[in-house]
């Protein structure tokens, strides 16, 4: 599985070769006995595994190196595009959506609140042939989404997404719809099971559902229930559970124990594109292939990262300096002292990053511990929504002309 590519004349980066260590203390677990295949319209992800869309995350280079370790298996969904954004072809928006040739099928997450906007988005991907799926977003907790009642404000507002939900399946033609959601605005406010009836009524294909309501932002534990319940209630269309995956083990578990279609990983894989070749090796009934890669193979995966950034926005310094939100997910659990993790988190040259990683003992392991939580951890946040939001659950109103937003990436 090992992977060599040509960064630069300076630099070859070798993306790490399986280690055959397991993450339950060296005893083999058991083939899993759940579906490896999902099936998104016409398109079989195998194994059922997909890539969250995540701001200034999920773009074309971390996707990329995401499915070299996946061996191209999975899906890969780009970051939020705001449907307003996208109608009006604005420049970032047109090179967030722009997919490396290797990429099939072409995955494309939506952002909005206005339903007739996100038609015509929706209806110009179908179009022009920009992608061969379309996401919904229901499920951003951030507030400069849910003050203007977008991402996971909007379920609330059981006749708002269905007139967005059927505008977009009308617009697709053949493309499959898919929505990712959370359980609700607050435990006072839950809508996960209203809007998965929605869904199905107006031809969505399938629906992911990350076990945690928008208060609880990313904090506390996902409700892996909800995801169950949520699959008891829609049997007619796959669902995807999503929350608290950090290992291939968790997916496994996750699948088993709510009977899902499918994962959807987000957090799990920062500083971890390896991740993805343990989940194709779980669903496989793999697991002594899992990758388990010393800080040598992990500085490789650091250097082949930030290149493919620089080549994607055409600066290698502008390149590497959006890499350094990167370095602390990449080197946690590694012994390294704060003042070089300082030091490569400020770097702006690709001679500068692998100059810091060298002077680092490369030959360490990978550490004990060195999964878990990773990326934010808030919660119990207060919700922000726009005035009278929650007076009632059917009426519109509140939803002004402003409520577009009109850049992309969340």
């Amino acid at each position: 599985m090992s992977i060599v590519r040509l960064t630069n004349d300076r630099y070859t980066v070798t993306v790490p070769a399986p280690r055959r260590m397991l993450d339950n203390g060296g005893m083999p677990t058991a083939s899993p006995t759940v579906n490896t295949t999902l099936s998104i319209g016409p398109h079989a992800v195998q194994p059922p595994v997909v890539l969250a869309p995540m701001a200034g995350i999920t773009n074309a280079p971390f996707r990329t190196l995401c499915r070299e370790f996946s061996g191209g298996k999975g899906l890969f969904v780009s970051e939020m595009i705001t449907t307003r954004a996208l109608v009006e072809r604005n420049e970032k928006t047109m090179q967030l959506i722009r997919f490396d040739a290797s990429e099939q099928p072409r995955s494309i997450q939506l952002y909005g609140v206005d339903p007739a906007t996100v038609g015509k988005a929706v209806r110009m991907i179908a179009e022009e042939d920009l992608a061969d799926h379309i996401d919904l977003n229901f499920g951003c907790p951030v507030p400069k989404v849910t003050r203007k009642g977008g991402g996971s404000a909007l379920p609330f507002k059981r006749n708002l997404l269905r007139a967005i939900l059927r505008e977009a399946v009308a617009g697709a033609g053949d493309l499959p719809v898919t929505m990712k959601m959370r359980k609700g605005i607050d435990d006072d406010h839950i809508t996960y099971l209203d809007a998965g009836r929605i869904a199905v009524e107006e031809g969505v294909t399938a629906i992911a559902l990350h076990g945690r309501t928008a208060a609880q932002h990313y904090g506390g534990t996902a409700d892996w229930e909800a995801i169950a319940r949520l699959k008891e209630h829609v049997p007619e269309i796959p669902v995807l559970g999503n929350g608290d995956i950090w290992s291939a083990g968790d997916a496994l578990r996750m699948v088993r124990e709510t009977g899902c279609d499918g994962v959807v990983v987000g957090r799990g894989c920062l500083g971890r594109p390896w991740l993805f070749a343990d989940l194709v090796a779980a669903f496989e009934g793999r697991p002594d292939d899992y990758v388990r890669p010393t800080l040598r193979e992990v500085a490789d995966a650091m250097v082949r990262h930030a290149t493919l950034l620089g080549e994607w926005i055409g600066d290698e310094s502008r390149g590497v300096i959006d890499f350094r939100k990167h370095v602390a997910w990449y080197l946690k659990g590694f012994a390294v002292g704060s003042e070089m993790r300082r030091r490569l988190a400020v770097t702006s040259t690709l001679e500068e990053l692998r100059t810091g990683l060298d002077e680092l003992d490369l030959d360490q392991p990978w550490p004990s511990g060195a999964d878990g939580p990773r990326g934010r951890t808030s919660g119990n946040n207060r919700v922000v929504l726009p005035d009278g939001w929650l007076k009632d659950p059917y009426d519109c109103a509140g939803v002004g002309e402003d409520a577009e937003l009109d850049t992309s990436g969340g």
